[in-house]
């Protein structure tokens, strides 16, 4: 299961504190990308990759400082993540390769 929240700039530092140092989402996979770099501005997106009970918390634990990025804006941030990850594999295969 994954969850992407929007958290503006000024709760990002709190939010990252709050999900990392939570016993249960900081054993999830936790991804933050500026959001700039997805043509929208003032904030950051952060992925939660866990299972169901990770991703549940993490999103009650963001409820006040950010907001579950739904529909297709969750699909096109998922699609850029996505082409992010197989290039920089695509890069360590060929230096070790």
């Amino acid at each position: 299961m994954e969850v992407i929240l929007f958290v503006e700039q000024k709760n990002n530092e709190k939010l990252k504190q709050i999900l990392f140092k939570d016993d249960i989402v900081s054993r999830s996979n936790i991804i933050i990308h500026e959001a700039t770099s997805f043509g929208k501005s003032g904030g950051f997106y952060i992925r939660v990759l866990g299972d169901e009970e990770q991703c549940k918390k993490a999103l009650d634990l963001s409820k006040d400082l950010g907001t579950e990025v739904t529909g297709e804006e969750k699909e096109k941030v998922l699609k850029q993540l996505n082409e992010e990850s197989e290039k920089s594999l695509e890069g360590f295969g060929g230096i070790f390769g």
